[in-house]
């Protein structure tokens, strides 16, 4: 079974968890590390391109997801039109995904895609850099990869602001209960609202670039 819940979907392979794909892969370790090769290649493509006049808008958000697996899967790049739910979590109602993710990137380009907080405190840039993740997480806008494409707009963001991509290899080791700490973080930004769990995650991994 999915390890999602919603409606009869035609985005899974029967009785499996495994996206159908353009490439026919059946096995899900292999899958997994297609996705993760083409990620690898995402972060350098778009460190390449990030400029200090970026807008990280909602086309750019959704363009990250799009660029990245468009070759793996037909999907990308596209909000789910229909309810998701994970565990017990409910994410944003399909009906309402399209004008909260507005709403969100309205907001988020009011603060100068956090131009002007990041001039400031390390701790207000990770605040606000927790408050749109967390909100982005439990928008869940994609069907599938929304933790690895907003954890790269996120980096992205860091990164043209002068600091290297925030670093989550600690919280994202799995536990003997198959969670970590990023999961928990954002459950609580699911279920509670609560950013605080990921805005100390990211605070911890929050380093300033070395100058070239």
């Amino acid at each position: 079974m999915s390890k999602y819940q919603f409606p009869a979907s035609d985005i899974y392979l029967p009785g499996t968890d495994i996206p159908i794909n353009r490439m026919g892969i059946t096995d899900s370790e292999l899958l997994h590390q297609v996705e993760e090769l083409l990620l690898q290649q995402a972060y350098q493509v778009f460190i390449s391109e990030c400029e200090p006049d970026t807008r990280f808008d909602e086309t750019y958000f959704k363009s990250l997801q799009q660029r990245t697996f468009a070759t793996l899967y037909e999907w990308a790049g596209e909000y789910r039109s229909v309810d998701m739910s994970k565990g017990g979590s409910l994410f944003c109602r399909a009906e309402f995904l399209e004008s909260e993710s507005h709403r969100l990137f309205q907001q988020l380009e009011q603060e100068g895609f956090l131009k002007q907080t990041a001039d400031g405190s390390k701790e207000a840039f990770a605040e606000r850099l927790a408050h749109y993740q967390c909100e982005l997480i439990a928008l869940h806008p994609f069907y599938e990869l929304n933790g690895r494409i907003t954890r790269l707009f996120f980096d992205l963001i860091a990164i043209v602001n002068g600091y290297d991509p925030i670093d989550y290899s600690p919280t994202l080791k799995a536990t003997a209960d198959k969670t970590n700490a990023y999961i928990q973080a954002s459950i609580a930004c699911v279920r509670a609202a609560d950013n605080s769990m990921l805005r100390q995650i990211i605070l911890d991994g929050l380093n300033k670039a070395e100058a070239p």
